[in-house]
């Protein structure tokens, strides 16, 4: 456990530092940012299969018309989540980006309630209920509901179901996802390039340019460790270590890029956390709870 432990908390502080790597490159416009995020994605990742020889499932896939059909939507969503990301990052919304991914968990369970008739115990309902009134505190307080977080927890959310029962595995999928942006990023690349606005090319600084290469290992890297900790470590665990990414990232909101954090937004943040933690905690008694029954049996 130790080890896949290491590997899911690696990928988590990976992930944490994302803010710092997308407000290195803000001199590129999100689009752009991620129309390269998938085109050297994928060149990463066709790399990894070819040194890994792991090229069959492409030839089975393709004969699916229902699975493409989900991966279309995974990467729909994927993209759409990455972009509200690098857009909310690189204008200076750290804070509300990180408020997403607290409550991404939750909203996991709901699409879980809602789409695949999952039950839901007592605990799990006043956790929802908690964040929600959080969510509620923190629209008052704005004049407007926290956008930004609850796009970024929908999509990803969304993504995270579509995942959950896709066919491939985490590289594979991944890989497949990014195959299928491909078209869709290339020509917009070639059409910023024929118009001369190709911050690669034109206008990016040397360092940009580097960072924007390397963009490819910096989104499959951390996916692959996350992919590699899950296998060795129960879920409970996995659970309380996702915390790690959105905590760093409103860390280095306030204290890096100074956002505000007023007293009134802290207290909605307090809310969703103490939903969180019923949330965590209700899961490890119940988890605790089925192992001692099992083990008397």
């Amino acid at each position: 456990m130790n080890t896949g432990m290491f590997y899911a908390a690696l990928s988590f502080f990976f992930w944490g530092l994302f803010p710092l790597y997308f407000h290195a490159i803000d001199e590129v416009a999100p689009l752009e940012i991620l129309a390269h995020r998938m085109l050297w994605s994928l060149l990463f990742l066709g790399i990894v299969l070819c040194l890994r020889r792991q090229w069959k499932w492409l030839g089975q896939v393709t004969r699916q018309p229902r699975v493409i059909g989900g991966f279309i939507a995974s990467a729909c969503l994927l993209s759409g989540n990455w972009f509200i990301y690098i857009w909310a990052i690189n204008n200076g919304h750290v804070i509300d980006a990180s408020l997403g991914y607290f409550i991404t968990p939750l909203i996991n369970v709901m699409l879980g309630f809602l789409l695949l008739q999952e039950r839901l115990r007592r605990g799990q309902w006043l956790a929802i209920g908690l964040a929600g009134c959080g969510v509620a505190w923190l629209a008052l307080q704005a004049g407007q509901l926290p956008w930004i977080a609850l796009m970024l927890a929908a999509t990803f959310g969304g993504y995270g179901l579509m995942r959950k029962t896709a066919a491939l595995g985490a590289l594979e999928g991944l890989s497949f996802e990014t195959l299928l942006l491909f078209p869709l990023a290339f020509s917009y690349v070639a059409w910023l390039t024929y118009h001369g606005h190709n911050s690669f090319i034109s206008s990016a600084s040397a360092s940009t340019r580097w960072l924007l290469a390397a963009s490819g290992p910096i989104t499959a890297i951390p996916l692959l460790l996350f992919a590699s900790g899950a296998r060795r470590i129960p879920l409970s665990v996995l659970g309380l270590l996702q915390y790690i990414a959105p905590s760093m990232q409103l860390l280095i909101g306030v204290w890096i890029f100074h956002e505000g954090f007023t007293t009134q937004r802290m207290i909605g943040f307090v809310i969703i956390w103490c939903a969180l933690l019923l949330y965590a905690g209700e899961g490890i008694w119940m988890s605790r709870r089925y192992a001692s029954t099992w083990q008397t049996r």
